[in-house]
């Protein structure tokens, strides 16, 4: 069980977490650098996934809270780490290297004027060179994204990017149960099912800074999200 939280906790920056210790610690360092900056009460937490590197303790050494989630998965390890979050806010953000964490603010903003959910949308925000598959860039995520607006009416442009912060009570009442990949959609469509505020702010996205291939898997992720999409619109 989490230790007792302290009220006065405005905001948690939330990273999943398998054998990242190549950027690990650059990405705390930027989530600590906002919250100093920025005057926000807050904290850092990584929801480790079983790595076999020393993730754990780098995570340690820079000041952050880890929270061990022994079910694998990218879904499992944040929705571990949402609810061991001590934040009213939590902003959730890949720990490759690939997003700034110290330049959260217009995350923060649109969660204080009252949205639930505020996901960052790449192609408005710019993706460097070699950042994202071409297939994912021009294809993929562009297709399912359309499906996904299509379906809902949700008016995001970009259904998969992994930086978003969001109310952490109310993601916890729509009680999301997707281990994988798909999680992210499952987030934004029951999000939207449930009535709750979404907006969007423009997000960079520049290359990982690992050498290991990424976790994602082109197609068996892409199917997942895709499934999950048909099965939330037509009962499948």
């Amino acid at each position: 069980m989490p230790e007792q939280a302290p009220r006065t906790v405005e905001l948690t920056i939330l990273m999943p977490c398998l054998d990242e210790a190549e950027t690990l610690a650059r990405c705390i360092d930027e989530a600590h650098d906002l919250l100093v900056r920025s005057g926000i009460v807050g904290e850092v937490v990584i929801a480790d996934n079983g790595s076999r590197d020393n993730s754990v303790d780098i995570a340690q050494a820079r000041g952050a809270r880890v929270v061990r989630v022994p079910v694998r998965g990218y879904g499992a390890a944040l929705q571990e780490g949402i609810r061991a979050a001590h934040g009213t806010y939590v902003i959730m953000g890949d720990a490759d290297g690939s997003y700034d964490f110290s330049r959260l603010e217009p995350f923060v903003e649109r969660l204080r004027q009252g949205c639930d959910l505020v996901v960052g949308n790449r192609f408005r925000g710019g993706i460097a060179r070699h950042a994202m598959p071409p297939l994912h860039q021009y294809l993929g995520n562009p297709v399912l994204s359309f499906i996904g607006r299509l379906f809902f009416s949700i008016p995001l442009g970009d259904f998969h990017c992994g930086l978003r912060g969001f109310r952490r009570d109310a993601i916890l009442a729509l009680r999301l149960r997707a281990p994988g990949m798909e999680y992210a959609t499952e987030m934004i469509v029951r999000a939207a099912l449930g009535g709750l505020v979404i907006a969007e702010v423009p997000t960079t996205l520049t290359p990982a800074g690992r050498s290991r291939p990424p976790h994602l898997r082109t197609w068996r992720d892409g199917w997942r999200h895709l499934r999950f999409l048909m099965s939330a619109r037509f009962g499948f």
